[in-house]
């Protein structure tokens, strides 16, 4: 097999997750099925690899705008079939090169900061998570776009609660002048005190050994296998009133939907030439005398 590539063709990153695995098959070992001819096989082969990379990019457009949005990449690979016919009924079999869709990745490069001068909102400066409880259990974000529910409890903008170092954080009605330091920290003041600061807790910030083997889920949260073990993060820092914004490159993106969209147009109006070639052989056979 060739070397993975990554989209059309730029190299995979060095630190990849494997989220997708796609298990292959033997394109030409189906019994009572009608033979295809190598050349459609190959092309769908191709058409299906593309649809999975136009549902990529259409995603990474779509959270262009939302923060901590990771941007997805897909791999391919050349997937050769030993019993693919040659064509050629006195030879032997021969191989038959295929598009395999292995898989798609993940990359965790930082956004862009953005200020936006809400007291709740926190971007992460480093490689760290913000540690939220989801009904499905503990999870990790980088979207750092907080607030308080009708509770008091500090959640995401998805509603889940953000975990501290002692558990979820509770702030009071009369809580005002939120400050969060660089460390997690939550500070406030109650009521009518202006020189008194009270603690809430400290945001729970992790790390990984090899981040990359998160798995990707829904409202930008990561879900961390079982054989991988977050870790207290001292190194990231938070900044407050800040926000990290998705790391998907606009243009680039765009470029790619373009650049695919006209492969999958080109390989479809190939399917059809020799879908119409088949079809008039079939006819100048049918037209010779028996």
């Amino acid at each position: 097999m060739q070397s993975p590539t990554a989209g059309l063709g730029e190299p995979v990153a060095a630190a990849i997750r494997i989220v997708r695995p796609r298990e292959g098959r033997r394109l030409a070992d189906s019994k009572g099925e009608k033979p295809v001819d190598n050349a459609s096989l190959v092309g769908l082969s191709r058409l299906v690899a593309l649809e999975r990379e136009i549902d990529v990019v259409a995603n990474n457009i779509a959270n262009l705008n939302t923060a901590g949005f990771k941007s997805d990449g897909v791999v391919f690979q050349e997937y050769v079939d030993e019993t693919a016919s040659s064509g050629d009924p006195t030879s032997t079999d021969s191989q038959v090169s295929f598009v395999y869709d292995v898989a798609t990745w993940i990359d965790l490069g930082q956004g862009a900061m953005e200020r936006t001068g809400n007291a709740l909102d926190v971007a992460i400066d480093g490689s760290g998570f913000l540690a939220v409880q989801t009904p499905a259990g503990e999870r990790y974000t980088r979207n750092g776009a907080l607030q308080v529910n009708a509770n008091g409890e500090l959640v995401t903008s998805a509603g889940f609660e953000v975990l501290g170092a002692s558990g979820p954080i509770t702030l009071q009605p009369t809580d005002h002048d939120i400050t969060i330091s660089p460390d997690g920290t939550i500070s406030v003041r109650e009521g009518d005190n202006v020189k008194t600061e009270s603690q809430r807790g400290r945001l729970r910030m992790v790390g990984f050994e090899q981040p990359e083997l998160l798995l990707k889920e829904g409202s930008g949260t990561f879900m961390a296998p079982v054989d991988v073990t977050p870790q207290v993060d001292t190194k990231s820092r938070l900044v407050q009133g800040t926000l990290e914004k998705s790391n998907v490159h606009g243009v680039v993106e765009m470029t790619r939907m373009i650049d695919v969209t006209r492969s999958y147009t080109q390989v479809a109006n190939m399917l059809v030439k020799e879908a119409e070639l088949q079809q008039a052989a079939i006819n100048k056979l049918a037209e010779v005398p028996a």
